[in-house]
């Protein structure tokens, strides 16, 4: 219509929603198809996939192996199964909600997901996976649908849609008219290529920690958690730096020129340690201990409520040597990349700060690592210091931490969370209870809540560019992909929103809407 004359570009791009472009962007179910689902949950991240039943990582790494597509059916999945969710095609599993660790890593890694299928009963011991009175079992095909949250017995006929010419063409004109940067969520050099080709200006949020998995990997991760003292975790640290150099030298020449912030190492340590008695056994006998001492420092470790324990800036806090760590591997990874051409711009992103003497704390680690870096290389590169902004205090405290950081990210997840009390992995249970009675008029995990979590976003970015002006203010949280809080965020004057890789093309659509609908209000409302 718009090539014919009969609209205008401006009213084409409105004319789209955003949450449409999610059907020409992955895998669908055969419409054509008649089925009855064994199991309905959250669909958490969009697209269709066929598989057979896995129930650990292990066994969907060992039979993804051997040429069939599997799908990892957990209770819950956590850091330890990453492996296993890389190789399988979809993820299911019967407890949590949209921001739960399976549906945060599915969606990055465009992976098909459902959470909280509260009808599967997981019998992991006898292999069987249970529904009302359904049965079926390890091995046995299933099909998934991350739009409808459905499960489906056996193997349902997918259709893959191709983005045509015409979506090309629309994605332009969107970019012509959005003010919001649209950045991406990428954690290796892959996914920052398939984020670039999805549109995006470079990545608002690189999680340090997704880094750690592989044997080689996380064996020298549990090495420095469990050492005694300082020395052992150097040592240990010291295998994990060249590992991490590499991984920032690929994601900075596959984002050449864009910016790559990369947030410092954030979930609680106990996370990374083994919990399985074939591992337990494994990292012993690698380490020289006891099957004992594994479970008694794992014991030790555990926290009641590791969501608000010791981790984030505080893990930094407490074991410096992490921040140096990962500062050396960042600041050598851009002078390596800037003498072959590469242009960069790393802005290291302090995680959970909720008082400003943590962040002067991690910055004075990750400048005086810089500085020694530099000297040692005698050449310099420029980087930024700033943080994630996702406690309440930080928002109410804009003011102090801006005048030490030189940028904000929005980190809506937890925001979320501790704003309204709500734990992100159990909410799933009632939460949708609340959006049927019209308490929250969505799942504030997929949109951000205006009136509560919004207010406190408003005060941050006022007060933080009331003491730094040129303060660069974006989000990194999931809301970044929703083109609602993408609105929302065009209204408070942020950068630029980051969101999964494939989600990226919603908000650059999403971002043009907020632009030309503030421009139609500017306007008095003409067409």
């Amino acid at each position: 219509m718009a090539n014919e004359g009969l609209i205008t570009r401006e009213q084409a791009v409105l004319r789209v929603e955003p949450e449409r472009l999610e059907q020409v962007l992955h895998p669908m179910v055969d419409p054509a198809v008649d089925y009855t689902p064994l199991a309905v949950g959250n669909p958490a991240s969009p697209g269709a996939a066929t598989g057979r039943i896995v129930l650990t990582a292990k066994e969907a790494v060992e039979e993804a192996a051997k040429g069939d597509p599997v799908i990892l059916v957990r209770t819950e999945t956590s850091p330890d199964d990453f492996e296993g969710m890389v190789a399988a095609v979809a993820i299911v599993t019967s407890r949590g909600g949209k921001s739960s660790h399976a549906a945060v890593v599915a969606r990055g890694m465009g992976t098909c997901c459902v959470v909280g299928t509260r009808e599967l009963e997981i019998d992991e011991a006898a292999g069987e996976v249970r529904a009302h009175d359904k049965v079926v079992k390890r091995g046995d095909w299933i099909t998934v649908d991350g739009a409808s949250g459905e499960v489906i017995e056996g193997q349902i006929p997918t259709i893959k849609p191709e983005p045509g010419e015409d979506f090309h063409t629309l994605m332009g004109w969107a970019d012509e008219f959005r003010e919001l940067r649209v950045r991406a969520n990428a954690d290796n050099p892959g996914d920052a290529d398939a984020a670039r080709g999805f549109g995006a200006e470079g990545i608002g949020l690189c999680r340090t920690e997704h880094m750690f998995f592989g044997d080689e990997r996380i064996d020298a991760v549990r090495e420095m958690i469990l050492s005694s003292d300082q020395e052992g975790r150097a040592a240990a640290l010291a295998k994990l730096l060249p590992m991490q150099r590499s991984d920032f030298v690929g994601i900075f020449r596959a984002m050449n020129g864009l910016p790559v912030t990369i947030r410092l190492l954030d979930p609680p340590l106990h996370e990374f340690l083994p919990t399985e008695t074939d591992e337990v056994s494994r990292l012993a006998a690698g380490l020289g201990r006891s099957a004992g001492e594994i479970e008694a420092a794992v014991a030790r470790l555990h926290e009641a409520n590791p969501m608000l324990g010791h981790r984030g800036c505080r893990l930094g806090y407490s074991h410096p040597e992490i921040t140096a760590m990962q500062a050396r591997a960042i600041i050598e990874a851009a002078l390596e990349v800037a003498d072959e051409g590469v242009d960069v711009l790393p802005e290291i992103m302090v995680p959970l700060v909720g008082h400003e003497d943590e962040f002067d704390n991690q910055r004075a680690i990750v400048d005086a690592t810089a500085q020694a870096v530099f000297e040692e290389q005698d050449r310099k590169v420029d980087y930024l210091v700033g943080t994630m902004i996702e406690l309440p205090r930080a928002c109410l405290t804009a003011g102090d931490i801006a005048a030490r950081a030189e940028f904000f990210s929005f980190g809506t997840n937890d925001l979320t969370q501790t704003t309204l009390g709500l734990s992100r992995d159990d909410a799933g249970n009632f939460l949708p209870l609340y959006v049927e009675a019209g308490v929250y008029e969505r799942d504030p995990f997929q949109s951000i809540d205006k009136a509560g979590v919004g207010r406190l976003m408003s005060l941050a970015v006022r007060e933080g560019r009331a003491t730094r002006p040129d303060l660069k203010v974006g989000i990194c949280g999931e809301h970044g992909g929703d083109p609602s809080s993408v609105i929302f965020c065009h209204s408070l004057g942020m950068q630029y929103v980051s969101c999964s890789p494939f989600r990226v093309p919603v908000a650059r659509l999403a971002a043009a809407h907020a632009a030309l609908e503030e421009k139609r209000a500017a306007a008095g409302g003409a067409s």
